[in-house]
C-alpha cells in the first residue's frame, strides 16, 4: 500500500492537498508554516487537518518498517513463501501484522516446544485431522524414553494442537471481536487495603463493574491507578462459554475419539494462551483510547491557559503569599525585569498588617505600579484582602494568578540562569507577575505536565503526551507571534523552525549586537539558515522596524506584493497599515500568481488591517467572595463566584477561593445534553456557580454551573 492511499483511506482529504503536504513535511517545514504560508498547495487545510496527515505519515511508515523487519526474520528462517509475503506486504495495521507473524516467532521453551522435540507432531496432526478411529493404538507407537505412556503422548500432542489454535488468524479475531464488543471491566478491593486511608479517593471501585468499550476514559485511568497503587485487582472478561463453542464450530467437523482431545486442546489454548494475551490486548486498546481521550483534553485546557488573556507590558507588583515564611514581593518593569524584591509578614504568627499595607504603598509609588498579581496558593485570600485595604494614588487593579507550576520553574535551569543570585522563593514570585503580562511567555518555560490542566497526565503515554502538548505550544506561540528583541531562549525555541540550539544563538546575537532591526538581519545570526528563515520570518516581530511589515504576520517572500499594492495606489506600504478604506479597494485578483493565491492575498490584507494584532482577550479583574475561608464556608444553595481551572470529559474544576476545587459535572453544565464540555465553559473563565454538595471529610465539592 502507498503512503498517499494509507493517508487517503484514514482521512478523506484530496490527494493533491495530502501530497502536497508530504512533500512540504518532507522539506522539514513545520505544521504551522504549512497552515499559515502554503495555503495554495494544500488547499487551506488547517493545523488540525496537516496534524492528521502526520499522525497517519508516522503510523504509516511505523508499519512499513515493522514489515521490513518481518520479511528478513522469515527469510533468514528459510519460510518466506510468495503468499506469506504478499500477506505481510498488504497488512493493513500492526495486530494483523504481528498474527501473521506469530508461528514463526522464535519462541522460548513451551510445552508444544518440548512435544515437538518428543517427535510428538506426527501425532498431533492425526488428530488434528480428526481420521483417527483408534487413537491409543496410533499414540502407542510414538513411546520414547522421553514419553514413557499413550496418556503423555497424547498431552504433549494437545499441548502442540493448542498452539496452532493460537496462532490461528480467524480464532483470534473471532475472539478479538468479543472483546470488543461484550467484554465487562471488573475491579474488587484487596480486602487487606480496604481501610488504607490512601485507598479510599479509590472507593467508587472497590466492586465495580462496566462495559470496557464503554467505560469514559477517565475511569478507566483511575481504576488503572487505583490496580497500580496495589489497591484493586481488574479482571477483564467475555462469556468464556461463547467464546469456547464458537471455537468448537470452528475447529470441530467429526464425532470419532479424536474430538474429546481436540476439545482439551480447545479449552487449554483458550485458558492458557488466547486469554491472557487477548485480554491484555483488549485492555492494552482500551488504554490506549483513554490516553489519547485524555491527552486530547489535556492539549484542549493547555492551548486555552497558554492564550489566556494577558495584561500586556505593565509595570507589575507581584506576591507569592504564605503565612509562616511571609509574602514574597517583587516589583517588575514592562518588560518583567526584576527591580526590587523583599518580604512582608502581614499574616499570622508575626501578624505585621500595618507594616506591610505601608510597605506596599511605598513600592507602588517608587517603581510606578500599574497592576498587582497575587499568586493563588496558600494565604491567597487573606493577601488579596490586605492589598485591598490599601490606598494607592493612582487606581491599580488586583489580580489572582494561577500559580501552577512556578515552583517548577523557580526550582529549574531555566530560573537559575535567569536569577542565580536570588533563591526560589523570588523567582516564583517573579514568574506569578510575568504571568499576568504574558501568560504565553512565562508557561512556556514551565514544562507542560507540570501545570495541571489535564487529568491522569502521569497515566498516559509520556511520549505522546509530550509530543501532543508540544505541538500545541508550537501552536500558540506562532498563532501569537514573538517579538525577536524582547523573547526569552524558551519562547523563542518553540518558533516554526528555530528549536532550542538556534533560539540560543539568537539571544547570543542580540546580547553582543543589540536590538534586531529588521527581519533581514535575523539572517546574521550563526547557523540561521535560509530554511530556517523561511519557517520562522513569518512568525517573529520587530517592533517600530522601519519597514512596518517587519511587525506583521505578512511573510517576507510577499514584501514585493505588498509593495505592489501600494505602488498601484500611489500609496506608500505605510499609508495602507490600517486603512481600511484604502484597504478596499484592492482587487486581489489582479495579484494572483504561480506562488502567490487567493488565500495568502486574503491573509495579507486582515494583516494590514491590523498588523501584528494580539490574539488573545485582554485579563479582566476578578474577586472571590470575601466572606469564604475555607471548605466549612460552604453551605448548600450558596451562589459563588469562581473561574474554571480545569475541564475534564466529565467536567470541569472551578477555584472559589478556597484550597479545594469544586467540581461541576457535566449533567450540571446545562439543561440540555453536554456533547462538548469546552463549548459551554473555557479554562479561566470567570463563572457563577451554585453549591450542590459539601464533603468536608473527603474534600469534594459538588457545583452546578448558573452563568
Amino acid at each position: 500500500m502507498q503512503l498517499l492511499t494509507y493517508i487517503k483511506q484514514q482521512t478523506q482529504l484530496s490527494s493533491k492537498s495530502i501530497e502536497n503536504t508530504i512533500s512540504l513535511l518532507n522539506e522539514d517545514a513545520t505544521i504551522p508554516f504549512i497552515s499559515r504560508y502554503r495555503k495554495e498547495m494544500t488547499g487551506n487545510l488547517d493545523e488540525l487537518q496537516i496534524g492528521e496527515i502526520v499522525k497517519y505519515k508516522e503510523t504509516f511508515e511505523a508499519l512499513e518498517k515493522r514489515k521490513k523487519a518481518i520479511l528478513k526474520a522469515l527469510e533468514e528462517q528459510n519460510c518466506l513463501t510468495s503468499a506469506l509475503e504478499e500477506k505481510v506486504i498488504n497488512s493493513k495495521d500492526l495486530i494483523a501484522l504481528e498474527d501473521l507473524y506469530l508461528p514463526f516467532k522464535k519462541k522460548r521453551k513451551t510445552k508444544a516446544e518440548t512435544a515437538r522435540l518428543q517427535g510428538l507432531e506426527p501425532l498431533a496432526k492425526m488428530i488434528m485431522s480428526q481420521r483417527v478411529n483408534d487413537l491409543e493404538y496410533t499414540a502407542s507407537k510414538y513411546i520414547t524414553k522421553d514419553v514413557e505412556s499413550i496418556e503423555e503422548a497424547i498431552e504433549g500432542a494437545r499441548f502442540i494442537i493448542a498452539e496452532w489454535i493460537n496462532e490461528r488468524t480467524d480464532i483470534r479475531n473471532n475472539i478479538r471481536y468479543q472483546y470488543e464488543r461484550f467484554a465487562q471491566i471488573s475491579s474488587k478491593v484487596i480486602k487487606s487495603k480496604i481501610s488504607d486511608e490512601k485507598a479510599q479517593k479509590f472507593k467508587d471501585y472497590f466492586d465495580w463493574s462496566e462495559s470496557l468499550n464503554r467505560i469514559p476514559s477517565h475511569r478507566l485511568l483511575a481504576i488503572l491507578r487505583a490496580e497500580s497503587e496495589g489497591f484493586i485487582r481488574i479482571k477483564i472478561e467475555i462469556d468464556n462459554e461463547r467464546a469456547l463453542q464458537k471455537m468448537e464450530d470452528r475447529i470441530i467437523r467429526s464425532n470419532n475419539e479424536c474430538v474429546q482431545q481436540i476439545q482439551l486442546s480447545i479449552h487449554d489454548a483458550f485458558k492458557r494462551l488466547l486469554l491472557p494475551s487477548l485480554s491484555n490486548e483488549a485492555l492494552s486498546i482500551a488504554k490506549e483510547k483513554a490516553d489519547d481521550a485524555a491527552i486530547t483534553v489535556f492539549a484542549k485546557n493547555l492551548k486555552q491557559l497558554l492564550l489566556g488573556a494577558p495584561l500586556g507590558e505593565k509595570r507589575i507588583l507581584a506576591v507569592d503569599p504564605g503565612f509562616r515564611s511571609g509574602c514574597k514581593v517583587v516589583c517588575l518593569n514592562e518588560q518583567g525585569d526584576l527591580l526590587h524584591n523583599e518580604t512582608i509578614f502581614p499574616h499570622a504568627p508575626q501578624n505585621q498588617s500595618f507594616d506591610a499595607i505601608k510597605k506596599i504603598s511605598s513600592l507602588a509609588e517608587a517603581y510606578q505600579i500599574e497592576a498587582i498579581a497575587i499568586g493563588n496558593g496558600t494565604a491567597s485570600r487573606e493577601t488579596e484582602q490586605l492589598i485591598k485595604k490599601v490606598h494607592f494614588k493612582n487606581s491599580i487593579d488586583v489580580f489572582v494568578v494561577s500559580e501552577a507550576g512556578a515552583s517548577i520553574y523557580s526550582a529549574s535551569k531555566i530560573a537559575r540562569d535567569e536569577f542565580p543570585n536570588y533563591d526560589v522563593t523570588v523567582r516564583g514570585a517573579v514568574s506569578i507577575g510575568r504571568r499576568l503580562q504574558d501568560p504565553l511567555a512565562e508557561l512556556v518555560k514551565i514544562d507542560a505536565k507540570s501545570i495541571g490542566v489535564g487529568q491522569y497526565q502521569h497515566d498516559v503515554d509520556q511520549t505522546k503526551l509530550k509530543k501532543a502538548l508540544d505541538t500545541t505550544v508550537e501552536s500558540c506561540v506562532n498563532t501569537v507571534g514573538v517579538n525577536i528583541n524582547t523573547a526569552s531562549e524558551s519562547l523563542l525555541s518553540y518558533v516554526s523552525g528555530i528549536g532550542p540550539k538556534l533560539a540560543e544563538n539568537i539571544v547570543q546575537y542580540r546580547n553582543e549586537n543589540g536590538a534586531f532591526n529588521s527581519r533581514n538581519d535575523i539572517k546574521k545570526v550563526p547557523r540561521l539558515g535560509g530554511k530556517a528563515y523561511e519557517q520562522a520570518a513569518g512568525f517573529l516581530r520587530i517592533k517600530n522596524a522601519k519597514n512596518p511589515l517587519d511587525d506583521s504576520g505578512v511573510h517576507p517572500e510577499s514584501y514585493a506584493v505588498v509593495d505592489k499594492m501600494a505602488k498601484d495606489l500611489n500609496s506608500k506600504v505605510d499609508d495602507l497599515i490600517g486603512n481600511k478604506e484604502i484597504l478596499k479597494k484592492i482587487n486581489l485578483q489582479n495579484y494572483i500568481s504561480e506562488t502567490i493565491g487567493l488565500p495568502t492575498l486574503k491573509d495579507i490584507i486582515k494583516e494590514l488591517e491590523k498588523p501584528g494584532v494580539d490574539p488573545r482577550a485582554k485579563a479582566k479583574v476578578f474577586s472571590f467572595d470575601k466572606n469564604l475561608k475555607s471548605i466549612a464556608d460552604l453551605r448548600i444553595g450558596q451562589l459563588l463566584p469562581g473561574i474554571v481551572n480545569n475541564i475534564t470529559n466529565f467536567g470541569c474544576f472551578v477555584d472559589v477561593g478556597i484550597k479545594e476545587s469544586g467540581l461541576i459535572h457535566v449533567s450540571n453544565l446545562s439543561d440540555t445534553f453536554v456533547k462538548d464540555i469546552n463549548a459551554i465553559v473555557a479554562l479561566q473563565q470567570q463563572i457563577i456557580v451554585k453549591v450542590l454538595e459539601v464533603d468536608v471529610v473527603r474534600k469534594r465539592i459538588q457545583l452546578a454551573l448558573v452563568k
